[in-house]
């Protein structure tokens, strides 16, 4: 997450008509770094029970394994930044790319269930990588005028991912007829769920090959000639490049580098901005949204719904998740972003509370009775479309507007931690939590939703329509 820190000045002028293709071309080429991290996060939804059955292991091991690969995230999104300081953002890209095609083979292909555990922390390096370095090289080659709505190209790739995750799983359960180990060309039917990643990974890696490097990165390593060059082709011959180069070596030089101690209040404490953030990070993990994209396949089979149409669940499911986020988009900057968390705390704690109600009626012949069963499929839509117009968007945008510049980049990376910390928590505990009691776990989480709502009202600060600078 220290990305947000590179991002250039809005001195830049608007791309001209005539490369603003060129320029969507390459924003979107980024994106699918996004794509990528939506994909290899919620794949491992279709193969949850098989793996289970497979290697014949208990919740706590299955969720180890399911919960391993935030493991990697967090490695990864921890070292992006300081990787393509050093050698560029492309060749990271191409590393990451590499990463998830390996993660990819290694997960469809493993030896034993501990090498589908090293495979999928591979995979999660890659997602964390990709969750740093696409942000940031989007932010850093796109003109000040289109720079928000390109950016948004990162969020809408991660749900698209997710949703065509849960569609090609639909697609294979399919053709294994029903049967996520049925065989299919010599595998089992959940190999081929986590190993077709590897083509949109290897289409990853072709797109980084026509994609130029950063202009703040060549700049950075004395290649100024070639930012000149990458300057023109995504602002437009007619721009002004001595100055948009002399602007951001001006901003380079300016730039301070936090570090960990800047976020202290005193010797053992952070600063309270710092904990505002870490809460808004906590929160957003702690409703139990990954839930609903690692785990919701074997939540409708545990309550008898057959493994066909829970799959589809799964992938109606992602489909709220991406509208949800496009209002969240054409919301944020217009109503602000204390109103809509709050409206989604509000949607969320409700549903969750349904879920959990359906969830606690006794399974009759090894099924929800209808009514209960309606109840939690309704409910468990309402909350994903709750979560995604809201908390799922507008955290990121709290997180890189809400600190000081001086600590803007040490304090994302606090926040972020603090998120993949919570991520596999809420991964890791689900499962066995489950076996105790599924309903007990729907109210913890609509414990934490309701708690969100005094948090939000007390401690965080609306950021419409104030420059970074506003923040301190």
């Amino acid at each position: 997450m220290t990305g947000t820190a590179r991002v250039p000045p809005p001195g830049g002028r608007a791309a001209h008509p005539d490369h603003l293709g060129h320029v969507v071309f390459i924003a979107a080429s980024a994106a699918m770094g996004g794509f990528l991290f939506g994909y290899d996060s919620s794949v491992i939804n279709g193969a949850v029970e098989a793996i289970r059955s497979r290697y014949d292991i208990g919740s706590a091991v299955l969720a180890q394994v399911i919960a391993v690969a935030l493991i990697g995230c967090a490695i990864g999104a921890a070292t992006a930044g300081r990787i393509a300081d050093r050698i560029g953002r492309i060749r990271c890209m191409r590393i990451a790319a590499v990463l998830f095609t390996a993660g990819a083979v290694g997960s469809a292909l493993p030896v034993d269930i501990y090498d589908l555990a090293f495979w999928r922390i591979i995979g999660g390096f890659a997602i964390g990588m990709a969750s740093v370095i696409g942000p940031a090289y989007i932010a850093e080659v796109s003109p000040a005028a289109y720079r928000g709505r390109l950016g948004s190209f990162q969020q809408a790739a991660i749900v698209i991912g997710i949703a065509v995750s849960q569609l090609v799983n639909f697609g294979i359960l399919q053709l294994a007829d029903g049967d996520q180990r049925g065989h299919l060309l010599g595998l089992e039917a959940w190999q081929w769920m986590l190993g077709v990643m590897v083509v949109p990974a290897l289409l990853f890696g072709l797109l980084t090959l026509a994609i130029p490097e950063s202009p703040r990165f060549l700049i950075s390593v004395g290649r100024t000639d070639r930012a000149r060059t990458v300057l023109a082709e995504v602002e437009g011959g007619d721009a002004d490049l001595d100055a948009r180069i002399a602007e951001i070596e001006l901003a380079m030089r300016r730039e301070h580098k936090p570090v960990f101690r800047d976020l202290l209040a005193g010797r053992f404490t952070f600063l309270p901005i710092v904990w505002v953030g870490i809460g808004l990070s906590l929160f957003q993990q702690l409703v139990g949204i990954n839930v609903a994209f690692y785990y919701s396949a074997t939540l409708w089979q545990s309550v008898g719904i057959d493994p066909s149409s829970s799959f589809l669940y799964s992938f109606t499911t992602s489909i709220v998740n991406i509208i949800g986020t496009v209002v969240a988009m054409a919301l944020v900057d217009r109503v602000g972003r204390k109103p809509l968390a709050l409206v989604g705390s509000t949607g969320m704690a409700v549903a969750l509370a349904f879920e959990a109600w359906a969830f606690s009626t006794k399974l009759v012949h090894g099924r929800l009775p209808d009514t209960e069963a309606v109840v939690a499929l309704v409910a468990a839509h309402v909350f994903v479309l709750f979560f995604a117009l809201s908390w799922g968007v507008v955290v990121w945008v709290f997180l890189g507007e809400m600190f000081p510049n001086r600590i803007r980049a040490a304090a994302l990376g606090v926040a972020a931690s603090a998120q993949w910390i919570a991520n596999w928590a809420i991964t890791a505990s689900f499962p066995s939590l489950a076996d105790w009691n599924l309903s007990g776990t729907y109210i913890i989480y609509t414990c934490f939703a309701v708690l969100s709502l005094p948090f939000v009202l007390l401690f965080v600060k609306e950021t419409k329509g104030k420059t970074l600078e506003e923040m301190g």
